[in-house]
């Protein structure tokens, strides 16, 4: 008997880091802005939520911030009512907060990396108003880190964002994400 309650802290421990699945509540988060401010997850409860693994020195993420594509995407999706949160997992020194149209959240712990076992930067998922993940995977269709590509690849993230908005499921709903690995303390 005394098995039981170490087994099932064990197993409880797996599920807790077990991946989060599209279709399934994403999972609550913290965290605090590049000002300071505290958010977390149940603060845009009723807007849908991007979120974008970040790592400034990532070629993949080069590919889209370099040029503003990356900015680009954020403002259409601010615009339309949504939010982006960029998350800065690896502890990276980061531009002044007017460089991100997104929200940048610090993840200075790693528990929100963790919590949606984010692999690569720029890993994306997107959460639509009732705390739903309709999204996770590439930003993108083409995993390169030449900016040429953007404009011949399919957009997951603005993709899915439409969709929601329009009330429907994305087309594409868990892709194989690209880019840096997220680099993780050890626990």
């Amino acid at each position: 008997m005394r098995i039981l309650p170490t087994l099932l802290a064990c197993l409880m421990a797996v599920v807790s880091f077990a991946a989060p699945q599209v279709g399934q509540p994403a999972p609550d988060f913290t965290g605090k802005t590049l000002d300071g401010k505290t958010v977390s997850l149940a603060d845009f409860k009723g807007k849908t939520v991007v979120l974008e693994w970040y790592n400034p020195g990532c070629p993949f993420v080069k590919k889209f911030y370099d040029g503003g594509k990356m900015q680009e995407f954020q403002k259409e999706v601010v615009a339309s009512g949504a939010v982006w949160l960029v998350i800065n997992t690896g502890g990276h020194k980061l531009e002044s907060a007017t460089y991100y149209p997104g929200t940048v959240v610090q993840d200075a712990n790693q528990s929100i990396g963790r919590a949606y076992d984010a692999k690569v930067t720029p890993h994306c998922f997107v959460i639509d108003g009732k705390g739903t993940l309709v999204y996770k995977g590439a930003i993108d269709s083409i995993s390169s880190s030449k900016s040429a590509d953007i404009e011949k690849a399919t957009n997951y993230v603005l993709a899915a964002v439409k969709a929601v908005k329009e009330g429907k499921s994305p087309e594409t709903a868990s892709t194989k994400p690209y880019g840096c690995g997220v680099k993780y303390n050890k626990l």
